[in-house]
């Protein structure tokens, strides 16, 4: 093993920078894909949900293969920064297809094109979030410095998402307004004529929104090219790593005998899925029941609030909380602050209020704990990395961390399967929506679904972890002195 320096300060935040652009790409999709095609296009909430869950199931064989090609590639760039390139270009064209429907598109003509564009999308997405995360454990030590560039780039990963949280709802309304042409005289008539929530004023806003997710995704499309570029000029992978290249069937082998990878796995799935839940469903919580007639400014309070909760807690609550517990007591901490931010949401659900200042104590404990979650099992996954070299004998970080690119994209898959079948079982949509607010069966549905589901979800994460995980602080340590003692 080579010797590693530390870490610059431009490499750190060209480092961050590349996770600001991913998941600002990936906040689009996991977040509003779903109402995109279902809400705005037409298509079938089932039908979405199926899409959904299905290009997950292809990236089971998609994700393990392409860990393998990172792990074989050998070029003068490295093995992680070409891809790392390529990926993200691609997924820039794919993202902008995406949300860039053709009108003349309905039915089967209309499913076959988000089925296309999203699995392409996934596809792409692996080849660049595979080699980014990747390279954590190739150029850093175990121990502070990996969990510094762990919470650095989750943190920037977090601002990303936040800022498509916060934007995405009034950038799509602006831009759809700017960019429509006569849709745009035809919609503020219908709204002087009708008001906002006729059926004529709903259908032309549509396609407003149609216009705006379009030019959104593409201004999100250039970020996110322009972020990697600078990432990848400035970032010099400082070891090579010699990865055992394998068949799929011998990676998966490597992965199930890492049982703190395995552990990790399942924990990271159990918290997306319940965060991706709660995200998918959110829109259409402000949209038809809470707020139906000023929900794009509640909607856009409320992730404000949410995305600031979740960045300070990633950049501020988890240092502080790192000065006095290890990283083991920080998972339990969240989760118990998750679920108190649940209660407290169940509990609104039965009050009937429609006041949105209750809602904020209830985003704080959730984001702010979805936060220092993200942070923390991201140091938790690097960590089985030097756990498996001492176990295994040879390290296995391209395997690791496809698994966790996988297991992110599974839970937006399951969650939106969830949030699918949720909105049809309970009619929620443009169609049903009666121009005041949906039946209280819906609404309670909708409520009560929000926040048990995404709370038994955690449960089952947190029983897995706790019955499972052993790399505290003082065993990673030990981890990492084994390794130096062999490489010496």
């Amino acid at each position: 093993m080579e010797n590693k320096r530390k870490l610059g300060l431009a490499e750190k935040i060209s480092y961050g920078l590349g996770a600001v652009g991913k998941d600002m790409v990936y906040m689009l999709s996991a977040s509003y894909i779903l109402y995109y095609y279902q809400d705005i296009m037409g298509v079938s909430a089932i039908a979405m949900g199926i899409i959904l869950l299905a290009a997950r199931v292809f990236d089971a064989f998609n994700d393990p293969i392409m860990g393998i090609v990172v792990s074989k590639t050998k070029t003068k760039w490295g093995k992680f920064r070409p891809w790392l390139l390529i990926g993200t270009i691609t997924n820039a064209v794919i993202l902008y297809l995406m949300f860039a429907c053709p009108p003349v598109l309905n039915g089967r003509g209309l499913v076959a094109y988000a089925a296309v564009t999203y699995i392409l999308w996934g596809v792409t997405y692996t080849m660049m979030d595979i080699p980014y995360w990747s390279m954590i454990p190739a150029f850093t030590e175990g121990g502070k410095e990996r969990e510094g560039l762990s919470a650095l780039a989750r943190s920037c990963a977090g601002v990303g998402s936040a800022i498509v949280s916060i934007l995405a709802v009034p950038f799509v309304a602006m831009l759809g307004s700017k960019f429509g042409g006569n849709i745009s005289a035809q919609y503020e008539q219908a709204v002087a004529d009708f008001g906002n929530t006729s059926a004529q004023a709903v259908q032309l806003k549509g396609q407003l929104d149609a216009v705006g997710f379009k030019m959104v995704a593409l201004v999100i499309a250039a970020l996110f090219v322009v972020f990697t570029v600078i990432c990848c000029i400035n970032i010099k992978e400082k070891s090579t790593v010699d990865v055992k290249t394998s068949s799929v069937g011998d990676m998966f082998k490597a992965l199930f005998r890492n049982d703190q990878a395995v552990t990790m796995v399942i924990a990271i799935v159990m918290i997306n899925t319940a965060l991706y839940i709660t995200s998918n469903l959110v829109i259409y919580f402000f949209k038809y029941d809470f707020s139906p007639a000023q929900w794009e400014t509640n909607y856009t309070l409320f992730n404000t609030f949410g995305g600031g909760f979740q960045i300070l807690a990633m950049m501020i609550l988890f240092p502080i909380f790192r000065a006095f517990i290890n990283t083991v007591k920080i998972f339990y901490t969240c989760f118990f602050m998750a679920f108190v931010g649940y209660i407290i949401l169940l509990f609104i659900a039965f009050s009937g209020t429609s006041n949105f200042w209750v809602l904020v104590p209830s985003a704080f404990l959730i984001m702010s704990a979805i936060g220092m979650l993200n942070v923390v099992v991201t140091v938790f996954l690097a960590n089985t990395v030097d756990y498996g070299e001492l176990k295994n004998g040879h390290r296995e970080e391209a395997v690791i961390f496809s698994m966790q690119t996988f297991v992110v994209k599974l839970s937006s898959g399951l969650s939106a399967l969830i949030a699918s079948i949720i909105l049809a079982v309970f009619h929620i949509s443009k169609d049903s929506f009666s121009g005041t607010i949906l039946s209280q069966s819906s609404r309670m549905g909708l409520r009560m679904c929000m926040t048990l589901i995404p709370m038994a979800v955690l449960i089952i994460g947190l029983i897995v972890f706790k019955r499972h995980y052993i790399l505290t602080d003082e065993k990673v340590s030990e981890i990492s002195e084994q390794l130096k003692s062999k490489a010496d």
